[in-house]
């Protein structure tokens, strides 16, 4: 055994606090050998000293190898170590950045019906056969935008698809170098160690090179999906002009080779991404020690030998039990590992936040937003009021998530996801019913476009997006249904607690005789439901309809405004 003495030191140096205890086990002990005697209850103190033999070196021996016996256990539960030895490292999947081209070029139509359309069904089919890992989306065209930060829920990332298109750009372009710079930033602000990136275009320069060099000396890989053919076809570019967009694969691969991936041209089955290698994560290896992979090895197992032998020298003189308990007692005053961890005493307060803000998320997704509201409460950071205005909004506390949304925007200005969910709320609470206004004492009905959900993250989404495809717009009138499958009129009054029990109940009777009549169990046709409706539900369902009518089918307009915010706020800061 090689011992390197420049190297030693203790893995848990506050069980050096124990060594604290020898005076008192000493003072114990000399109370012990002083009342310990029958003699001391019938002759004087003074005079018992005289008429006493004492014990001399060996009762003070005892006393010297219990004192020893602590000491060498203290110190071996403070883990001497000397040497590293290797460890098995951490694995976990390799998170994707997918990164698309909106810029004007994918209208092309090389690719039929569009190359939009066919880079849409690429990326759903991505998102569907993926095996585990993390995914996020960003879309680029004279900048580049994040979509969806990474999240395992690729179903979630997939609700964005349909809304994704060259018309939600604030500015049309085509620099891929902004698309690299931004997922590799997006990676880094994760935590991940390395990662992948998926770039879907038809061409790129000199400058997504060195981009992708970049990522690749941060342990991040580049590979490229081109989208279109070598013959390419007409486009219409951004300021008007007809022009020609053609699959410049050469240019392509220069990338993909810079970033250390592969090239593939989009073909009609999943061939490509197999080919890319995107479909199974890779395994990134992320030691949670150190950055190589060691770790120091606990010596303290080579004092357990004298411990031993003072064992064996007590159960001779009759003490074991107090060597035992006093050896025993050492491992209880220390914290287990689990235990540390439960508590606050060793962290930081942005790591407590941080777990609150994670138990907060995990709440809210499981649609318990009174304790997700809970632990939301007392995070004093733009994403703490942010989620909490979330949760607030969601139990139609409308002024509260107002409030909560403004603490964030001041802690954040500007921050896009707070902007778009406080006036979307905003128009929620000032919502007035289409025919006549709300009756006295009734309730607050819940928003029509519930927020999104928080994340650990400030002004990221925590695993849905702020808004989907189709949801309430702060443009939209107010009183407007936020999505098709409402089957609520959410602008005309309900009745009162007693008119809405009768009709419950005349419903309840109109379709049990309309059940025992036609021998079914429930399936009416949608004509057969309108026949048993009463006339205010008619009514009401009617008014639906018509406000339905009036929704203007653009599912792009929330990712719209969301990028034109961040584009404003990069122009004030000068990016």
């Amino acid at each position: 055994m090689n011992m390197d003495w420049n190297a030693l030191h203790l893995v848990r140096p506050h069980a050096l606090w124990l060594l604290l205890a020898l005076p008192l086990i000493a003072a114990l002990w000399y109370w012990r050998r002083r009342r310990g005697s029958a003699w001391h209850g019938a002759v004087d103190a003074h005079l018992l000293r005289h008429l006493l033999v004492a014990g001399g070196q060996r009762a003070w021996g005892g006393l010297v190898a219990l004192l020893l016996g602590w000491t060498l256990a203290v110190v071996a539960l403070s883990g001497p170590s000397w040497r590293q030895v290797a460890q098995p490292l951490w694995q976990s999947p390799a998170p994707l950045v997918v990164a698309l081209d909106l810029s004007s070029r994918i209208t092309a139509t090389d690719l039929p019906p569009s190359r939009l359309l066919q880079a849409r069904a690429k990326l759903a089919a991505l998102l569907r056969e993926r095996n585990g890992g993390e995914v996020a989306l960003l879309v680029y065209a004279d900048d580049a935008y994040t979509v969806a930060p990474l999240t395992a829920d690729t179903a979630n990332v997939a609700l964005y698809l349909d809304a994704l298109g060259p018309d939600v750009m604030p500015r049309d372009g085509q620099r891929a170098e902004r698309a690299l710079d931004a997922a590799v930033l997006l990676l880094q602000q994760s935590g991940a160690r390395g990662g992948d990136i998926l770039l879907l275009t038809d061409r790129a320069d000199a400058a997504a090179s060195s981009a992708a060099t970049a990522a690749r000396r941060q342990g991040v890989t580049v590979s490229i999906l081109g989208v279109g053919t070598p013959a390419g076809a007409a486009y219409r570019s951004g300021d008007g002009q007809i022009a020609q967009a053609r699959l410049d694969e050469a240019s392509l691969r220069a990338v993909a080779s810079a970033g250390g991936g592969q090239y593939a041209r989009m073909a009609s089955d999943d061939g490509d991404l197999r080919a890319l290698g995107v479909l199974t994560p890779k395994t990134s290896m992320d030691d949670r020690r150190d950055g190589n992979g060691m770790a120091w090895r606990d010596e303290g197992f080579w004092l357990l030998p004298p411990l031993m032998l003072l064992g064996l020298w007590a159960f001779r003189r009759r003490a074991l039990a107090v060597v035992l308990v006093a050896c025993l007692a050492a491992p209880l005053a220390l914290p287990t590992p689990a235990q540390a961890a439960e508590g606050t005493w060793w962290r930081r307060a942005d790591q407590v936040d941080q777990q609150a803000l994670g138990a907060g998320v995990e709440a809210y997704r499981r649609g318990d937003f009174k304790a997700a509201q809970a632990q939301f409460e007392g995070i004093d950071s733009d994403a703490g009021w942010y989620n909490l205005g979330n949760a607030l909004a969601r139990q139609g506390q409308y002024d509260a998530a107002i409030d909560a949304y403004d603490k964030a925007l001041r802690k954040t200005p500007g921050m896009p996801d707070a902007v778009a969910n406080r006036a979307a709320v905003d128009a929620a609470r000032k919502r007035k019913p289409p025919s006549a206004p709300p009756k006295d004492g009734q309730g607050k009905q819940p928003p029509t476009s519930p927020p999104s959900q928080g994340q650990g993250q400030p002004g990221k989404d925590a695993g849905q997006p702020p808004k989907q495809p189709g949801q309430q717009s702060p443009d939209q009138p107010p009183g407007t249904p936020a999505q098709g499958k409402d089957t609520q009129d959410a602008g005309n009054p309900e009745p009162n607690p007693a008119a809405q029990a009768q009709a419950d109940a005349a419903q309840r009777q109109q379709m049990q005789q309309a059940l025992q009549r036609q021998g079914k169990d429930g399936k009416d046709t949608p004509a057969q439901r309108q026949a048993a409706e009463t006339p205010q539900q008619r009514e009401q369902r009617q008014a639906v309809e018509a406000w339905m009518r009036r929704v203007p089918d653009d599912p792009g307009s929330l990712l719209r405004a969301k990028f034109q915010l961040e584009n404003e706020r990069r122009k004030r800061e000068g990016r």
